[in-house]
């Protein structure tokens, strides 16, 4: 199934997409959930993002292309870092150059895992039971910040700029991303290409391993990291992130007027 939240008539809503309509559901989307009698035509909605969640944890180094071309060694357990949560961006929305930054800003197409569960310290057995679905995410990065100041990476302020962290359109409860790809495009152009096979950690060792540090509640949101292709956009890009099976996300890298 694919879950989704929009806005329609005022009002914020969850459901499920099938073609090219919107059946709504009453309840909770991680929880008790039934089907209403309402629908609505996808180019009547709004989209907004398919989860509120309490964090966004994103991977670094998370594939064997990038790393082994990059120089980087395999790691011994995941790198992560944690974007802000003003910076949800859902699908169709703008993703807006940074006022206070005039430097490079790239794109990154990427796997999003959504929990369903609350998860503590699970095993890398218990994990999948602790995953709602996967979704499309683009990790937004303000390339030069990173490491502007040599005294201290700036991982949060690099990553968590206003609508840097786009994902969406819909959660799909049902996909193996074990024989799944991304592919990217920019204005058109096919940019990416991965398989997530190439994956370092796997989505159930990600939620298993990352869960002994912190718990993880339902709808957070961790990004699988990303692979070769990651690349630079100008103002009027149009960047696509297309997992089959799931869906495309898409949205404009905009000026700030």
């Amino acid at each position: 199934m694919k879950w989704l939240r929009f806005r329609a008539g005022g009002r914020e809503r969850f459901g499920v997409l099938a073609g090219d309509k919107v059946q709504a559901y009453e309840g909770e989307m991680f929880g008790e959930t039934q089907a209403s009698e309402e629908e609505f035509a996808v180019d009547a909605i709004e989209w907004l993002t398919p989860t509120r969640p309490s964090k966004m944890i994103g991977l670094w180094n998370n594939f064997r292309a990038a790393a082994e071309k990059n120089g980087n060694a395999i790691p011994p357990e995941p790198l992560y870092f944690i974007k802000g949560a003003n910076s949800y961006c859902a699908h169709g929305q703008a993703v807006l150059q940074p006022a206070s930054y005039d430097g490079r800003v790239i794109y990154e197409g990427e796997l999003a895992v959504v929990i369903g569960r609350r998860a503590k310290a699970v095993s890398v057995d218990d994990a999948p039971a602790h995953i709602f679905g996967y979704s499309c995410a683009n990790d937004v990065t303000a390339l030069e910040l990173l490491n502007r100041d040599a005294s201290f990476a700036q991982w949060t302020r690099a990553k968590s700029f206003d609508t840097f962290g786009v994902f969406g359109p819909v959660i799909e409860t049902d996909f193996d991303p074990a024989g799944g790809e991304l592919v990217t495009l920019l204005n058109g152009r096919e940019r990416q290409r991965y398989p997530f096979a190439d994956m370092i950690f796997s989505p159930a060792q990600l939620v298993s391993l990352i869960s002994q540090d912190m718990t993880l509640e339902p709808g957070d949101v961790i990004l699988c990291g990303t692979s070769l292709g990651a690349m630079p956009m100008k103002p009027g890009s149009s960047v696509e992130v297309i997992i089959e099976g799931i869906g495309k996300l898409a949205n404009e890298y905009r000026a700030v007027a």
